[in-house]
């Protein structure tokens, strides 16, 4: 008789697992499993590390605003809004909130005097392991930026929080995680 792993959560066997790629950013991990009903099957997971997700708002002259990012994404051919977010793959030992305060100055200049840590999300749980944390800044001041060279075409913009409703609305916003980001924000009345 072959020893066989104990399920995991969920009632599935890791048979077998192997890393079919990686770079220092992303790992595709190939996992050959059982499901629950005994029936064998192949999973692909992505890696990733946790990232981060930032709601700028700020109060301008006519009510709250919120502060924006658009960039080329090269997967999608497209420029696209978004909130500030990323990782930190070289630190990853930075705390999310350390990471957001980060992110949102590398790549918009600004510095928040409160960093609200609003929830926890996951991307694309699926196909991949990305935990996601969302934050909404508060308190703004202006500073430099600091992009890496993968974000130079960045342009930041404030526009008006009814404004950028609209957009997530009529569809110029198309980011799932600045979606799900400003849901989660509302949803919990911080806005």
């Amino acid at each position: 008789m072959t020893d066989r792993p104990e399920p995991g959560p969920g009632g599935y066997r890791v048979l077998s697992s192997r890393i079919a790629y990686a770079n220092p950013w992303t790992k595709l991990r190939e996992d050959i499993i059982e499901r629950p009903d005994g029936k064998e099957g192949l999973y692909g997971v992505v890696e990733r590390g946790e990232f981060v997700v930032i709601l700028p708002l700020g109060q301008g002259p006519d009510g709250p605003e919120v502060t924006l990012v658009q960039q080329f994404r090269y997967p999608v051919g497209q420029r696209l809004w978004e909130l500030p977010m990323g990782m930190w793959e070289s630190r990853p030992d930075a705390s999310p909130e350390q990471v957001a305060a980060g992110e949102l100055q590398e790549e918009t200049g600004l510095l928040a005097g409160h960093m609200l840590h609003v929830a926890e999300t996951y991307q694309g749980a699926g196909y991949s392991t990305q935990k996601g944390h969302v934050y909404l800044a508060t308190d703004l001041t202006a500073g430099e930026t600091a992009r890496e060279a993968t974000e130079a075409d960045m342009t930041v913009h404030t526009v008006p929080l009814v404004e950028f409703e609209r957009m997530i609305a009529d569809g110029r916003i198309v980011c799932m995680v600045t979606q799900a980001a400003y849901a989660v924000i509302k949803a919990r009345g911080l806005i």
